[in-house]
């Protein structure tokens, strides 16, 4: 804009009159007034698009004073409602379900947990995958809701603490070498089997063996021999009757002719021995082997 100054004079003087003066304002005009308003209306839209947006993820996310979504911030630590997923490794102190429900870990692949000392070392693992649940440490041990030990595992051996192993398996257990316990038992009214199939079965105690079946008959079978040795004692058979079904029977012969066989003596404590067979009977009472 352009504005004329005017100078008044009074009657009688003369002045000259100046030469008509231009005064311009300073300021935005035309297209660079419009491009700067089309700018602001632009962070307007802008303004209102990202607050939106934060008012929409807010709303979403389920931000609270207390958490975010499932996830509840308390004065014990933090709490989960629902299922929850990780994509990356959980490092906690402490996990534990509520009152009225269980614990599920669940994952596509397998399940693994890890202890490290304070130099980030793996001490222990636990992986629970599709096929196999593997455990990486120096001893395993599961305990009873009293803190009993009922299975523990190291290098060196497997210790069972409860009061009774049961095997419930049709093909029972399968020992590879020996095995040391002070009682083995059948279940009430099923037989026991202690069976050897490519080698022999051995039995020691320092102090005797007692097999005893209350309802039923004591049978052992072998493919060879059975021995009976007591190395320092006597071998008690405490038996109403005796019985040798299975011994070979000579025919009759001349005297003097044993054709290999032997009879079986008892002397009156009870001691057996061999004696050479004849036609009659060779057992003497007062035999030597007796005295």
């Amino acid at each position: 804009m352009v504005r004329e100054q005017y100078t008044t004079t009074t009657p009688g003087t003369s002045l000259e009159r100046p030469k008509n003066e231009y005064v311009y304002k300073i300021g935005i005009y035309g297209w660079r007034k419009r491009c700067l308003y089309l700018f602001v209306l632009l962070l307007l839209i802008i303004l209102v698009v990202n607050f939106s947006l934060t008012i929409w993820i807010l709303k979403v996310m389920w931000f609270s004073p207390t958490g975010m979504g499932h996830l509840r911030v308390t004065k014990e630590g933090l709490r989960l409602e629902g299922e929850s997923e990780f994509l990356f490794p959980l490092y906690a102190k402490e996990i534990h379900s509520r009152v009225d429900s269980s614990l599920l870990l669940q994952s596509t692949h397998n399940v693994t947990v890890n202890a490290r000392n304070s130099n980030g070392e793996v001490t222990g693992r636990l992986n629970v995958g599709p096929k196999m649940v593997e455990f990486h440490g120096q001893q395993f041990q599961i305990n009873s809701k009293d803190g009993k030990p009922l299975f523990t595992v190291d290098e060196n051996e497997v210790v069972i603490g409860t009061d009774k192993l049961r095997v419930t398996g049709p093909e029972g257990a399968l020992f590879e070498h020996s095995v040391e316990t002070p009682l083995v038992k059948a279940e009430a009214f099923k037989p026991l089997r202690l069976e050897s199939p490519t080698r022999s079965l051995s039995m020691d105690a320092p102090r005797g063996i007692n097999i005893k079946a209350q309802a039923g008959n004591i049978e052992a079978l072998s493919q060879m021999d059975i021995k009976l040795h007591s190395s320092d004692g006597v071998l008690l058979l405490d038996a109403e009757t005796v019985r040798l079904p299975k011994l070979p029977e000579g025919t009759r012969g001349g005297s003097g002719i044993s054709q290999g066989l032997y009879e079986i003596c008892v002397c009156p404590d009870g001691k057996l021995y061999l004696s050479v067979a004849g036609v009659g009977s060779t057992c003497q009472e007062y035999s030597r082997v007796c005295q």
